[in-house]
């Protein structure tokens, strides 16, 4: 009984003695080597960080070139007047691009309300365009600017509301219409000067 009795105290201190090696003597190498991965962890968190924003910006600017590349596009088409009416939708969205205007969509089709083009101009007002793609020998009749009117202002919030075309005239009747709703009418005429970049813009 006594043996047994001493032995007991002795194993219990041998297991004391080993814990505190382990602690003195593997803790800090095991430490170590949590370090060092923490490190190659963190390296490699860095370069997976930078790899997507390369991503991104490299993304981005084949967005802007290929936009780029559409907007020469439709411009040079314009100025050939041979666009269809949505590619003509497209090159008023460009022209508002070039010319600093931010948040350009193109939001014509079923259901536009009137409203072709919609952008930001360069002093934050909203500027809402509708396209027609007219023959030359057409005029934009007094209907066509009343429908427009009757959304640009209320429906869009339109600070700048403009009829730009590629006919060359108005009706009479159209004219006064916009006068009185506050509606910009562009002709042919006025839009080859925005495009030349010899005459206004429609928020100018």
């Amino acid at each position: 009984m006594g043996r047994r009795g001493r032995r007991g105290p002795d194993a219990a201190a041998l297991m004391f003695m080993a814990a505190v090696v382990a602690a003195l003597v593997v803790a800090p190498k095991v430490a170590g080597i949590v370090e060092r991965h923490a490190v190659v962890l963190a390296c490699a968190g860095v370069c997976v960080l930078a790899a997507a924003v390369v991503a991104t910006v490299l993304a981005v600017r084949h967005r802007r070139r290929a936009r780029a590349r559409d907007d020469a596009r439709v411009l040079a088409a314009l100025r050939q007047n041979a666009l269809s009416p949505a590619e003509f939708e497209e090159a008023l969205a460009a022209l508002c691009r070039r010319d600093g205007c931010t948040d350009v969509r193109v939001v014509g089709g079923s259901g536009d309300l009137g409203a072709d083009v919609i952008a930001r101009a360069p002093d934050g007002r909203r500027i809402v365009l509708q396209a027609k793609r007219y023959r030359n020998g057409r005029s934009v009749g007094s209907q066509d600017v009343q429908r427009f009117g009757g959304t640009a202002h209320t429906i869009h919030g339109a600070d700048v509301a403009a009829v730009v075309t590629t006919a060359h005239a108005f009706t009479p009747q159209a004219r006064a219409y916009a006068a009185k709703a506050g509606i910009l009418l562009m002709p042919a005429k006025s839009l080859a000067a925005w495009e030349s970049r010899t005459g206004p813009t429609p928020w100018n």
